[in-house]
């Protein structure tokens, strides 16, 4: 499994607006270049820290080559409008995913 975390900073706005965006992307409902990646993505999470305006875009791939598709697709869009300033992308091998029994 691997996972691609995208950092964001500076966002303004409503952040429930940009909730919606985020769910409208991913689900397919919006025209985007997430489309053609969509089924390389095993789960997608939005963080959200309202207090400091930034938050963290976090996708699941089950292979490296599906989150190099997700990672292009990602890079070829812009951040929905409020959601501040992309300030760092990174990638990671995911080596332990335990649930507590």
């Amino acid at each position: 499994m691997y996972v691609r975390i995208a950092r964001f900073e500076n966002a303004a706005g409503d952040v429930d607006e940009r909730i919606k965006e985020v769910r409208k992307r991913m689900s397919g409902e919006v025209d985007s270049p997430m489309a053609q990646a969509r089924d390389a993505v095993k789960r997608a999470m939005m963080l959200v820290d309202r207090e400091n305006n930034r938050g963290m875009g976090v996708i699941f791939c089950e292979t490296e080559d599906d989150l190099r598709r997700v990672d292009d697709a990602m890079n070829q869009m812009s951040p929905p409008p409020g959601a501040g300033t992309r300030t760092a992308v990174e990638v990671y091998e995911v080596a332990v995913d335990e649930e507590p029994a």
